[in-house]
């Protein structure tokens, strides 16, 4: 690609800055959220929200926790004038949360705002006006002594229709387009505004600083955060805001470093809807605190409750690797990321209070995602320990190591050849019809025991091709006797090499699991028996391994 000179940086450094964002290390307390998403992001979809979608979605913000949220522009639509009304008339709004509307600085829009807000009991009323070189050359063909007094006079305007219109109001000041405005410019512009409408304690006066478009790396856009947070007009009873766009990719970096820049608000969406690339990602900015331990002071328990509502409201989908929220952004279907994953897991069963689990920023289980589910994926990359993983906390299966590995290779053979992810159902059926309770050629009917002369005697009656045989065996215990007469039975010889057993639910009428490894034709069979009766579950996995190890199913069976 050829540049030739066509694109230079159109963004302005401050002419002063002494960078102390740059002396800490992360975002300490949560800024106040201001949800735009019925208003910015609702002006962004391809079909606006309804009346009644706007409704859902405004309580939903209410329930999350928003306390200042941006219901529209009441001047630009019947429909926003009318859901604007539909809230203040229907009581809907709580006692602790603004809505906030955006106006533009002309005395008829203003005058709509402030009818479609009577009644209100606490309103942030929000006036904007472009300040940018390339608006104000390319569009408006205005100085800056014109483009200040647009900013003015609608601010003059606004007070005095709060004034006449009574009730609790707020104001909010934009320089929309901020980071393409000299810096100088936007102090100038923003402190006349200020100046009109005298900030003070019990009348803090909102600067809102948008990243309109995204021109530069974040860091620059913390200089100039900083710059105007060091000069504003009395600072102190200013609240600084923030409102970035993503056309770059970095609305997320841009609103913490804006926020180690001493600013205290954040204007954004659920998942980043918005203009062309999107609004700041309010979702991902509060779970990025929350993995540093702050308290986010939004309720995001049940993501996946808020992403189903979010999807029917606004037609938009949420994008499967989108951090924390989609549906993949805690999958792990590599097998050396499932086995970390299952062994810290373990890990923490000693105690661990801190959360230090490798390649999971945060539990997933805070925000309403599930181990089984939303992990441990499985497919043909994945590994023992996922699956491993997966069965125990699923199923209740706690494979031994050796065992885990051949049911490992088992499972992703059949993900492979089938070139899909399999379900945990998938994962359990595999085990299950591969592994458990196997009876074929050999099946055991019945077992009796006697103990004779110190050691124990089994007559084990067994259907093979579909003869019935009697056999006796002798051994130190019933297995080791069941395993006597099975190999005098089929004419060949085995060891026992491993065996380990679970209760697979608590309680008298539970299954027992038996897991068994035997040396059979100079290699290892394992089996799996699942009985109420802890005996017959091991001789069920005996006759598994038997079974598994003497080729069944392979067409090469040594049972004769």
């Amino acid at each position: 690609m050829e540049i030739n000179g066509k694109y230079k940086p159109s963004y302005f450094t401050p002419p002063e800055c002494e960078r102390k964002w740059m002396r800490k290390e992360y975002v300490e307390k949560a800024p106040i959220w201001c949800s735009v998403d019925l208003r910015d992001g609702n002006q962004a979809l391809v079909v606006p929200m309804n009346l009644g979608e706007k409704l859902e979605f405004f309580k939903l913000l209410v329930k999350l926790g928003f306390k200042e949220i941006e219901i529209g522009f009441p001047a630009a639509s019947e429909t926003e004038y009318e859901f604007c009304r539909r809230l203040i008339e229907g009581g809907l709004i709580p006692d602790d949360v603004k809505i906030q509307v955006l106006t533009q600085s002309r005395e008829h829009i203003i005058r709509k705002t402030f009818e479609a807000l009577a009644g209100a009991k606490n309103a942030i009323v929000h006036l904007y006006n472009s300040t940018s070189e390339a608006q104000r050359e390319q569009v408006f063909r205005k100085s800056k002594e014109e483009i200040t007094e647009i900013a003015v006079s609608g601010a003059k305007l606004i007070k005095e229709y709060a004034a006449k219109t009574g009730g609790c109001f707020s104001f909010e000041y934009s320089p929309e387009s901020f980071t393409g405005t000299e810096p100088e410019f936007a102090l100038e512009i923003c402190n006349a505004v200020l100046k009109v409408w005298e900030p003070a304690p019990d009348n803090k006066i909102i600067v809102n600083l948008p990243v309109t478009v995204e021109l530069s790396m974040p860091h620059v856009y913390a200089d100039q955060v900083e710059y105007m947070c060091d000069h504003l007009y009395k600072r102190e009873n200013v609240i600084v805001s923030l409102h970035p766009h993503n056309d770059r990719g970095c609305a997320v970096a841009d609103t913490e470093f804006g926020l180690l820049a001493g600013a205290e608000r954040v204007e954004g969406t659920l998942f980043g809807n918005g203009e062309r690339t999107g609004n700041v990602d309010i979702v991902t900015l509060a779970l990025n605190m929350y993995s540093h331990g702050v308290d986010p002071k939004l309720d995001l328990t049940d993501v996946p409750a808020i992403v189903n509502t979010y999807e029917k409201v606004t037609c938009m989908h949420v994008y499967e690797r989108q951090p924390y929220s989609g549906e993949l952004v805690f999958a792990a279907f590599s097998g050396s990321h499932q086995d970390a994953i299952a062994k810290a897991m373990k890990y923490r069963e000693n105690g661990s209070e801190r959360w230090n689990v490798p390649y999971l920023p945060i539990d997933p289980k805070d925000i309403g995602r599930e181990y089984d589910g939303d992990i441990i994926r499985i497919n043909s990359q994945s590994g023992k320990g996922g699956i491993g993983f997966l069965l125990e906390k699923k199923y209740g299966i706690s494979l031994p190591p050796k065992l885990r590995e051949i049911v490992g290779y088992a499972v992703k053979d059949v993900s492979d050849k089938q070139h899909r992810e399999l379900s945990p159902s998938d994962v359990y059926d595999i085990f299950n019809g591969s592994f458990v309770n196997i009876s074929t050629p050999l099946k055991v009917l019945e077992t009796h025991y006697v103990q004779k002369d110190g050691e124990i005697i089994a007559s084990v009656t067994t259907l093979m091709h579909g003869k019935k045989a009697v056999t006796e065996g002798h051994g130190n215990g019933r297995l080791d006797s069941v395993s006597d007469a099975l190999m005098k039975l089929l004419g060949i010889d085995f060891s026992i090499l491993d065996y380990s057993e679970q209760a697979l639910e608590q309680g008298s009428k539970s299954n027992a699991m038996s897991y068994l490894e035997i040396g059979i034709n100079g290699t290892v069979s394992w089996g799996v028996g699942v009985h109420s009766d802890i005996i017959m579950s091991s001789v069920f996995a005996l006759v598994s391994a038997v079974n598994i190890g003497a080729g069944a199913g392979t067409g090469d069976c040594c049972i004769s």
